[in-house]
C-alpha cells in the first residue's frame, strides 16, 4: 500500500479545515431552530458580532457550512497547497495564503459596513463571511503564473481551455451562484477580492528565487512577465481594453507610492519564459541540470575546435605515413579492420567532432549565448 506524501502545512490546513467544519456543523445542529438562522461570531466573521474576536478574520477562511463545499475545499487545498508547497516552499505558501485570506475578508467585512451605512439594512451586517473561496480562485491564479501555457481538455476535445481563462470563469459561476440560495452575496466579493489581492502579491511582492546564470540582486521581487499581466485572464477581444485600463491605474499607483516600476532587471529575468517562477516546480531540478549539460557540452566542443585550429597543435599538423617496421619473426595473419575504424581514420578530425544534446527545457537566451 503506498503511502500519500503530504507536505506539512498542507496537511495542518486539511485538518484545521476538518475540525472547524465539524465544529460548525456541530453547533449549528445542537442550536439549530426553524425561526432563526444560526451564527457562530466566535468561529466565522460576522461585521455585526464579530469585532470582539479578531482570529476570525483568518479562521473563517476554513469554514465550510455544507458538505458539498468541503469537499471542494478538501480537493482543492489536498491538490493545490500540496502542489504549491513544493513549489514555493512551506514558508512562502504560508505568506501567501495569509495575505489571499486576510485583504480579501476585510475588503468584503467593509464593503458590507458600506452597505449597511447606506441602506440601513441589517441584513448586511448579519451577512457571513466565511469559506475558502479566496483560496480557491487563489490557487487558480497560482496556477496561471506557474504554468501558463498549459491547457486543460475537457468532454474529450470538445473544450480546450488555457489555465488562464479560469480565474474569470470562476469568478462568473460564483456571480451566477450568488444570485440563488445557494451562496451569499459575500460569496461574490470574497471571489472578486480574493482574484485582485493574489494577482497583486503575486504580480508586485512574492519574492523570486534569484537565476544563477545571471547578475540579478537575490532581492527580486513580482512577476514583470508578459503572461502574467492582468489582460491575460480575459478572452482575446477585449485584452487590449483591459490592458490600456489597467496600465492606467498602474500609473496612477505608481504615481501615489503605492506601486513601483519594474526594475530592467525584474523585467529581464522574467521575461524569458518564466524561468524564475518555474525553477522550483516539481521536475524543473533535471530540466535545470540538463540545461546546464548542454552549456557544458557546447563550451567544451568549442574550446576543442578552438584548439584544433591553431597553427601549432598537434591536431592540425600534417600527418606523415611512418613506414613498417620488418617483422623479425613469423608472419601471423591479421584480421582485416571495419569500414567504421576506416572512415575515423581517413578523417582525423571527427574525433574532436561536434556534440549533439538538446535537453528536456531549454530556453531562448541559451540558445543565443552559444
Amino acid at each position: 500500500m503506498t503511502r500519500i506524501n503530504v507536505p506539512p502545512l498542507t496537511r495542518a490546513l486539511l485538518g484545521l479545515l476538518t475540525f472547524q467544519s465539524f465544529l460548525n456543523a456541530v453547533i449549528r445542529f445542537r442550536q439549530w431552530s426553524i425561526t432563526s438562522e444560526i451564527v457562530i461570531p466566535y468561529l466565522t466573521l460576522i461585521p455585526q458580532l464579530s469585532l470582539v474576536y479578531p482570529w476570525t478574520l483568518i479562521s473563517t477562511t476554513l469554514v465550510e457550512s455544507n458538505i458539498f463545499s468541503f469537499a471542494i475545499a478538501a480537493a482543492t487545498l489536498f491538490y493545490g497547497g500540496r502542489y504549491l508547497e513544493r513549489a514555493w516552499s512551506s514558508a512562502e505558501l504560508a505568506k501567501f495564503l495569509v495575505v489571499v485570506s486576510l485583504i480579501p475578508n476585510l475588503l468584503t467585512f467593509a464593503v458590507l459596513v458600506l452597505f449597511f451605512t447606506l441602506t440601513r439594512n441589517e441584513r448586511w451586517t448579519l451577512t457571513i463571511i466565511a469559506g475558502t473561496i479566496p483560496l480557491q480562485i487563489s490557487f487558480l491564479v497560482a496556477f496561471s503564473q506557474l504554468v501558463p501555457a498549459h491547457t486543460v481538455t475537457l468532454f474529450r476535445g470538445i473544450i480546450s481551455l488555457r489555465i488562464p481563462r479560469f480565474p474569470l470563469l470562476y469568478v462568473g459561476l460564483i456571480t451566477i451562484l450568488s444570485m440563488t440560495p445557494v451562496l451569499s452575496a459575500a460569496s461574490f466579493l470574497l471571489a472578486i477580492f480574493g482574484l485582485l489581492s493574489s494577482w497583486t502579491y503575486l504580480r508586485f511582492y512574492k519574492t523570486v528565487f534569484p537565476d544563477l546564470d545571471s547578475s540579478q540582486p537575490t532581492s527580486l521581487r513580482g512577476d514583470a512577465s508578459e503572461t502574467f499581466a492582468f489582460a491575460e485572464f480575459f478572452p482575446g477581444p477585449v485584452k487590449p481594453l483591459v490592458a490600456a485600463v489597467s496600465n492606467q491605474i498602474f500609473d496612477v499607483l505608481v504615481a501615489m507610492r503605492i506601486c513601483t516600476p519594474f526594475s530592467p532587471d525584474a523585467a529581464s529575468a522574467t521575461t524569458r519564459g518564466n524561468h524564475l517562477i518555474q525553477r522550483t516546480v516539481p521536475g524543473s531540478a533535471r530540466a535545470e541540470a540538463e540545461r546546464r549539460r548542454a552549456l557544458a557540452l557546447r563550451a567544451l566542443d568549442q574550446r576543442l575546435n578552438a584548439a584544433a585550429a591553431k597553427p601549432g597543435s598537434a591536431a592540425s599538423a600534417p600527418t606523415h605515413p611512418v613506414p613498417p617496421s620488418q617483422p623479425t619473426g613469423p608472419t601471423v595473419q591479421t584480421q582485416p579492420q571495419p569500414n567504421s575504424q576506416t572512415a575515423m581514420t581517413s578523417q582525423p578530425t571527427t574525433i574532436l567532432g561536434e556534440t549533439s544534446y538538446t535537453p528536456d527545457q531549454e530556453t531562448g537566451d541559451d540558445k543565443n549565448s552559444s
